[in-house]
């Protein structure tokens, strides 16, 4: 009985390898499992990866798609970062043509296109790429012979961020280099009106043929650009914003644009609307006028308005207190100065809702130009030697002047620089100062306008 039960040496072996056999499969077991799950993680990731990345592609090519139809629709461009390097010379300094707040202007060169403006913002100019997004699709919209077009746009990221936009290129400079005599520039009275007409219309297309309508927010002189042709272009979009919809009598903003051009009541209140353009763009015919800063430091007043300067002499009917001297040197249309100064102070009145639209403010000028060169006599007539103050009588003639037409009559002056030595001086609305031997009470340092322009 006891041997039933001894321990058998044959035995354990097989035992034992029973046991052995076990173990190593389970190893296998667990081993394969692992294995397992690092394939299906492993896989799942990739898999997740690659979907995102397709999804992300797919996206991308659905924006893509839908910004080619409207930049075909629009004729509008997505130029490459290195399209753009090249342009410019690496966004060189010799290409470089206007500076301000927002950003620069360089001038670039390309093989199909030719020359265009190319406007490099800085890094802070836009708060979000959704900014920069709206921006081009406002502009895509927007398309008038008097409105500085856009050609195309530019927006990468990673190492290489960048929004960029690219307009085409303007050649005679802007109003500013005109009023201020930049090179000695100078404008007929005619081509002061032309210009008014032409801005004017810009303008009215973005406030009525727009939907919704578009309000500039920053008319002065330097973003009025002169083409070939001396025709105006209103440009440098970097303020608009969508104006009211519907029954909506206002948006609310903050303030943003430069002081002098600023409205009052939209400073006040916070109401947006296209007559806040329409103020701006009061001061700028006073100016074309009298090529005066529309804000100015003298001896007895600080920051003295173009409006309150000017208001006086014009509800007197004296025009000639306030013109540029360069048109009583070459000779202009009084009249036509005169009830172009009348309507600038039309569209400044305090209340917005009086002030005229900007299609009515075009349609004056024009049916005004008309008038002068179709209905009234075409004849000099005299003008009393008193309402020139400070002009020797000696120096107003009556003889035909080179720079005047046979349409250029009613009160059209021609005066001899010799015989009255007129001093001429510079205006410079840059910096707020009037450059003059005798008129050194009238200099100042003070600086209040970007000059952001476009090439020249």
């Amino acid at each position: 009985m006891a041997n039933r039960y001894a321990f058998s040496p044959d035995s354990a072996p097989s035992r034992m390898g029973i046991s052995g056999s076990s173990a190593l499969s389970n190893v296998y077991l667990w081993g394969g499992v692992l294995i397992a799950i690092i394939v299906l993680f492993v896989g799942g990731w990739i898999y997740f990866c690659c979907r995102r990345k397709l999804y992300t592609t797919l996206l991308r090519l659905c924006v893509k798609q839908k910004g080619e139809l409207n930049a075909e629709k629009m004729k509008l461009r997505q130029f490459r970062f290195e399209d753009l390097q090249k342009a410019t010379r690496n966004f060189s300094q010799d290409c470089l043509v206007g500076s301000g707040a927002f950003g620069n202007v360089y001038l670039g060169t390309f093989d199909v296109e030719g020359t265009l403006a190319i406007k490099k913002p800085n890094v802070e100019s836009y708060t979000s790429t959704e900014e920069f997004r709206n921006e081009v699709r406002l502009l895509s919209k927007v398309k008038h012979r008097n409105l500085v077009q856009l050609v195309g746009f530019c927006e990468e990221s990673g190492p290489k961020t960048a929004k960029i936009l690219v307009y085409e290129y303007v050649t005679n400079g802007s109003l500013l280099d005109y009023i201020i005599g930049r090179g000695g520039r100078s404008l007929t009275w005619r081509q002061r009106v032309n210009i008014a007409i032409g801005a004017a219309k810009g303008l009215a297309h973005l406030h009525e043929d727009v939907n919704p309508s578009i309000i500039h927010r920053d008319i002065k002189p330097s973003n009025i650009l002169i083409g070939e042709e001396f025709e105006a272009k209103v440009s440098d979009f970097g303020l608009v914003r969508s104006g009211p919809v519907g029954d909506q009598s206002h948006v609310s903003s903050q303030v943003k644009g430069t002081p002098g051009y600023l409205d009052p009541a939209y400073c006040s209140s916070f109401h947006l609307t296209p007559f806040t353009d329409v103020y701006s763009f009061g001061v700028i015919l006073l100016q074309l006028v009298s090529a005066r800063p529309a804000l100015e430091s003298t001896r007895n007043h600080t920051n003295l308005h173009i409006i309150d300067w000017a208001r006086p002499s014009i509800e007197r009917g004296n025009i000639e207190e306030i013109l540029d001297a360069n048109l009583l040197i070459e000779g202009c249309n009084m009249e036509m100065m005169m009830k172009m100064g009348q309507l600038g102070l039309r569209c400044v009145i305090k209340e917005p809702k009086k002030r005229p639209t900007m299609t009515q403010v075009w349609q004056e000028l024009e049916d005004d130009l008309y008038s002068m060169d179709n209905f009234l006599p075409k004849k000099h007539r005299k003008m009393d030697s008193k309402r020139l103050k400070g002009i020797s009588s000696q120096s107003i003639g009556h003889q035909n002047h080179p720079s005047i037409t046979d349409q250029d009559y009613s009160q059209s002056i021609n005066v001899s620089v010799d015989g009255i030595k007129l001093q001429r001086f510079r205006v410079d609305l840059d910096g707020l100062s009037i450059q003059s031997g005798s008129l050194r009470c009238l200099e100042t340092s003070e600086s209040i306008e970007d000059d952001f322009s476009f090439p020249r």
